[in-house]
């Protein structure tokens, strides 16, 4: 069956006008039209936050839940019943600060969920309290003087988790946005797209480098797998290794041209170079970073127990019975 947009819509959304999560909802009801899966065989589960309350607005099986478990409650859905399509929706401070060991152990184990992470670097349902990736030195209502912390980077910590898929777009390029939600689907295991995006109440303008078209074609590089790392308004930049790391330099300047451009290689199981893309201040890199096939927890645990079974004298209760002596009381 053929879906549109409106097919996933429910209700009025109640965010702040201006928040990504508008943009955000808007591109997760296209990418579910175009995915073409049935609203009753999808679930979407969140946390607490600003960004949770987006499975209101979706016509099809939600969870709000409690703060920082949306991994751990859409863990034991998709275990629970394989055949559901499950989109676990987290904020940064709701992912990774309280739900941060969940965020973890769920890359680690490999579930076969489409995780997304909105980072506004900031606690907005909570009124401006600076979040695990606002960057160092921020000034919030819970840190007047700056933070004198360091931040996560979202990539560092799913890469360290094991995981095998990382993507990042930003909520106002609906396109990008689009591409790697159907990604995220279509990758068999656990997927972490970590969505920019801004706050305009309380964090205004912190993604601001690649927020509008012209932001992105002059601060973004959009990678495709299998395809060479080239970026700009004219594509006149490109991504270059340096010893063990990489680089961004301008063609035609140092000697260098388009033949020493790296091609993205995101099925490349050593996720060395992929992180240092993922790490980039300049350019950004959106799109599929690492895409990377591996054996799921949900699939190993079905296939188990069906193992378990086989070798079983008894496949139910009554059966079970049946495996004793039994006496007929007359």
């Amino acid at each position: 069956m053929a879906y549109t947009q409106n097919d996933f819509k429910k209700g009025q959304p109640r965010w702040c006008p201006g928040c990504g999560d508008h943009f955000f909802l808007a591109s997760l009801h296209k990418a579910m039209a175009e995915i073409g899966v049935d609203p009753w065989n999808t679930a979407v589960i969140s946390g607490i936050g600003c960004s949770s309350r987006l499975p209101h607005y979706m016509a099809t099986y939600g969870m709000n839940t409690i703060h920082g478990r949306a991994a751990a409650i859409a863990t034991g859905a998709k275990v629970a019943n394989p055949d559901l399509t499950v989109w676990q929706v987290s904020g940064d401070g709701d992912g990774l600060a309280i739900g941060g060991n969940h965020f973890i152990h769920a890359n680690r184990r490999n579930i076969n969920l489409n995780m997304i992470l909105l980072n506004n670097r900031i606690y907005g349902l909570t009124k401006g309290q600076y979040s695990p990736t606002s960057p160092r030195g921020f000034v919030s209502k819970s840190s007047p003087y700056g933070t004198v912390e360091d931040p996560f980077r979202p990539a560092e910590l799913c890469f360290g988790a094991r995981g095998h898929f990382f993507a990042r777009a930003v909520a106002t390029d609906a396109p990008g946005t689009v591409e790697v939600l159907k990604a995220a689907y279509e990758h068999k295991g656990a997927s972490v797209c970590e969505i920019l995006q801004n706050c305009v109440i309380f964090n205004n303008g912190t993604h601001d480098a690649v927020y509008d078209k012209a932001g992105r074609a002059k601060n973004a590089i959009y990678l495709k797998h299998g395809e060479k790392m080239l970026f700009g308004e004219n594509n006149e930049y490109g991504i270059v290794q340096e010893g063990f790391s990489v680089k961004a330099v301008k063609l035609g300047e140092d000697g260098y041209t388009e033949a020493d451009v790296l091609v993205h290689d995101a099925k490349c199981e050593d996720n060395t170079l992929q992180l240092k893309l993922a790490e980039m201040e300049w350019p950004v890199a959106l799109g599929v970073i690492r895409d990377v096939e591996a054996p799921t927890y949900d699939d190993c645990v079905t296939a188990q127990i069906e193992e378990v079974k086989a070798q079983k004298k008894y496949h139910n209760f009554a059966e079970l019975l049946e495996t004793n002596d039994i006496w007929e009381v007359k």
